[in-house]
């Protein structure tokens, strides 16, 4: 065991890991361009492990190979300790944009996520009222997504993803096309729902804040091309957290000081046209 934010967290074994793992992607007249390069990263059952990065830095890129949607050009993706060989089925994934379907209710477009698994339709339905009703949408089953707020389209996309069950979470981005207010109020909705019944998550997001008030680890991203993990950094903040109480702490201030000093100089290199 481990503790993490004051919470005991197993490490025996591994939910997601990626060793050695390098992407390219081939361009026109036979180049290739190389994402990121010679990756080592573990995220262990239960733990939630933020990612940032400057634009370009393949953060996208190493959850899409945990994901099982690209294929690794070197090393190795497994999932439970167990290589990984297609679509990684033990994950849900939330993207940034929405994707739920318009013409569906969000009872609907819960509901849907359960289809590969056969669930019966009147099962499917009682389990779709129940996370719509945990996640704060419980009056909002029979509106469409064009009636319903971005805040509201993201919750029903969350619980898209979570009456899976999945035993990990992608998400990329999830929060980005919100405003601030609202982000804080799903960031503390994905912690309750975190707490309840905990995920291994890797959470990418461009906002440093957001990274450090959600996780037990940060890890920062070289500028690309062939981009690499230049700092891996715990988050000790005690838990429970409140995702804009959290941020007034002076322990808060001191750890982005000294990851924003890491990161500062990654973002500085890709602006300035990749790595030096």
């Amino acid at each position: 065991m481990r503790l993490v934010g004051g919470t005991a967290v197993a490490r025996s074994g591994s939910a997601v890991r990626l060793a050695g793992v390098s992407i390219a992607f081939a361009l026109k007249g036979g180049q290739r361009y190389v994402a990121v390069d010679g990756i080592d990263l573990t995220v262990a059952p239960g733990e939630f492990v933020a990612v940032v990065g400057p634009t370009g830095s393949g953060k996208s890129t190493i959850l899409n190979a945990a994901a099982g949607l690209l294929k690794p050009a070197a090393g190795l993706v497994s999932i439970f300790d167990g290589a990984l060989t297609g679509l990684n089925a033990r994950a849900g994934y939330l993207f940034q944009a929405d994707a739920l379907m318009p013409w569906k209710t969000a009872l609907d477009n819960v509901a849907v996520a359960l289809e590969p698994q056969r669930v019966p339709r009147a099962e499917a339905l009682a389990r779709a009222r129940d996370w719509l009703a945990r996640v704060g949408l419980a009056t909002f089953t029979d509106r469409y997504p064009h009636m319903l707020s971005g805040g509201q389209r993201k919750r029903v996309a969350l619980a898209q993803m979570l009456i899976r069950d999945p035993e990990i979470l992608l998400m990329d981005e999830p929060f980005g096309p919100l405003d601030a207010q609202t982000r804080q109020i799903m960031g503390n909705l994905l912690l309750e729902l975190w707490a309840a019944n905990r995920k291994a998550v890797i959470f990418v997001t461009h906002d440093l804040e957001e990274a450090i008030a959600l996780s037990d680890r940060v890890i920062v991203l070289s500028a690309g091309p062939a981009a690499r993990i230049v700092g891996d950094f715990p988050v000790t903040l005690p838990r429970p957290r409140d995702t804009s109480e959290i941020r007034l702490e002076p322990q808060f201030h001191a750890l982005y000081k000294e990851i924003w000093a890491k990161l500062r100089v990654e973002v500085s290199r890709a602006y300035a046209g990749g790595p030096a």
